[in-house]
């Protein structure tokens, strides 16, 4: 039969943390270091001897604190989860204002930090995490105080999440391929551009598009893009809850 250990899912967050520390290294301290270099030179760059040698250490001391890489990237991903801003009271007056902060929020983050685009889908139980936990429940809270049951409450944050994270992991990984190519967004449309309007002339409906789209700024256009989808979500979620309220009623 197996071990309770063999039985527990590999995690970060499901692993006991010791108590003893090294008292010149903290966990802390090597998460805080871990996303300035995934920051600076990505994903591809981290590794433990790497990060020690950035902190003046030895690998070896870097795996008193954690097991491995993957518990690392856990933590590095709620270490950033922890930096979205939560909307002051001022600002959740009404759910729907509340969801709209925490996901442009959520967005900026994703942007900040493109290297998360690669492990979102591959960081273990990463909703264990608590800054993610703290959000997550929160944002439940949000829709549950505007009349959402709150099983309904969970599916319509995992709904959010999920656009979100989508739209802005896809962001990140164009950001991400730009950096790499020394241009700026403008500059890499403007030199596709001819190409791509070639492309599209026997579709009359790109075509037409793309002559909308011609000198406007990318950045503008993603962002337009990103709100459009995000207030037909949240329409949705405005016309499901009229229907709670009826049914209730």
């Amino acid at each position: 039969m197996p071990s309770d250990e063999q039985q527990a899912i590999p995690s970060v967050w499901t692993r006991p943390r010791g108590r003893r520390e090294q008292p010149a290294l903290s966990r802390e301290q090597i998460v805080s270091e871990a996303v300035r270099l995934l920051d600076a030179e990505g994903i591809d760059a981290l590794s433990m001897r790497k990060l020690g040698t950035r902190l003046g250490a030895g690998a070896t001391s870097l795996y008193r604190h954690v097991a491995n890489k993957d518990e690392l990237i856990e933590l590095v991903v709620d270490e950033v989860y922890g930096e979205l801003d939560e909307p002051g009271a001022a600002q959740s007056s009404h759910w729907r204002k509340t969801t709209t902060l925490r996901a442009h929020s959520l967005r900026d983050m994703i942007l900040k930090h493109p290297w998360i685009a690669s492990v979102l889908g591959d960081v273990g139980v990463a909703h264990l995490g608590p800054n993610l936990m703290r959000l997550s429940d929160r944002m439940i809270e949000t829709f549950e105080t505007a009349g959402f049951p709150l099983r309904e409450s969970d599916h319509a944050v995992r709904t959010v999440f999920a656009y979100v994270t989508g739209m802005a992991t896809s962001e990140a990984a164009w950001l991400t391929m730009l950096a790499r190519s020394g241009q700026s967004e403008r500059e890499w449309v403007e030199r596709l551009w001819p190409a791509a309007e070639q492309a599209a002339q026997a579709y009359p409906r790109l075509r037409k598009g793309y002559a909308d789209q011609r000198g406007k700024d990318p950045r503008a256009t993603r962002d337009e893009n990103f709100v459009y989808g995000l207030e037909r979500i949240l329409d949705g979620l405005e016309v499901r809850l009229t229907d709670v309220g009826d049914a209730a009623g």
